[in-house]
């Protein structure tokens, strides 16, 4: 081998040397951009949900912050808590008719704006105002707009006389719950709605004409093409809801805190006021776990729901 062919091979060994540390640098660019995130989310997720599974084996409180282990004693107390139980009814009966509802008004709204022709872009941005709102002063709102007292929904009934007396709507259980059902579905109806309408405009324009050829009605063309289709969107959105549904905690705990004697007390509600306010957080974090394993099984349930949908498909 001559001197020219020796510094060829070295040549084209530097240039490969190069290229294998030029293609290392972004990977090692990447991994450092990406780990203080991680690192947050380590010590901010990560930790405090395994730190509250090991303390609901235990016997800790705030007030005696000794981790005492008990084993499965904190679960099995929920089992005779009849204040938990009537949580969990709460909660389902909630969970069920504020999705349904928002579902229902949404599919309704979605396909107004899909037929609209002019104003839809000022339509969809006055649609998401109640969604800019935090739930905490939807709470407020709300609150005063039930208050037996100087209510509006009260004040405009008796102008109306519909009612001769004013109605404790944030005090019996079927009307404090309809009270914070209105909030919530006024809050998040605009959620079902974009999601629904995004799938409406997203449908191929081909069927519709086809149906039109074959003379179908407006409803024909909705029940037969539109509603099958939006399946995998009303999957998506129920389960977006499915998972939101927890901020109700924050209208319930400013309109009613759970009362009056837990008439409108949700799981998250409870666990609130037993790991914080009774400061029985090692049960508190039972509760939570519990309620985590509800929800898994839920959104488990709508994903095999959207899979099934999209095999019709």
């Amino acid at each position: 081998m001559n001197l020219s062919q020796v510094s060829a091979s070295k040549a084209a060994a530097a240039v490969t040397v190069r290229r294998r540390q030029s293609a290392r640098l972004p990977g090692r660019f990447i991994s450092g951009m990406i780990a203080p995130s991680m690192l947050v989310i380590l010590f901010v997720v990560v930790f405090p949900l395994v730190y509250s599974l090991y303390l609901s084996f235990t016997s800790y409180t705030l007030l005696k912050p000794v981790t005492n282990w008990v084993g499965l004693r904190n679960y099995i107390r929920l089992f005779s808590d009849d204040v938990f139980w009537l949580a969990f009814g709460n909660t389902l009966l909630y969970l069920f008719v504020t999705i349904n509802l928002e579902y229902l008004f949404g599919l309704f709204l979605s396909q107004l704006l899909a037929r609209t022709v002019r104003g839809q872009s000022i339509l969809r941005t006055l649609l998401m105002i109640p969604m800019m709102f935090a739930p905490v002063l939807v709470g407020f709102q709300f609150r005063w707009f039930f208050n037996d007292q100087v209510g509006l929904v009260n004040n405009l009934l008796m102008q109306f006389g519909l009612i001769s007396q004013t109605i404790p709507w944030l005090v019996e259980r079927a009307t404090a719950m309809f009270a914070v059902g209105v909030a919530d579905i006024w809050m998040n109806t605009p959620v079902m709605t974009i999601i629904l309408l995004a799938g409406t405009l997203s449908l191929p324009r081909e069927l519709y004409e086809a149906a039109e050829v074959d003379g179908a009605s407006g409803w024909q063309k909705f029940i037969h093409i539109t509603y099958p289709l939006l399946a995998p969107f009303t999957t998506i959105a129920m389960t977006i809801r499915s998972l939101d549904v927890a901020r109700g905690f924050d209208i319930v705990s400013i309109m009613t805190g759970g009362g009056p004697a837990h008439r409108t007390e949700l799981l998250w509600t409870h666990v609130h006021r037993t790991a914080i306010l009774d400061a029985k957080f090692a049960l508190g974090s039972a509760m939570s776990y519990l309620t985590i394993i509800v929800t898994i099984g839920f959104t488990l349930y709508l994903f095999r729901q959207l899979l099934k949908a999209r095999l019709v498909e």
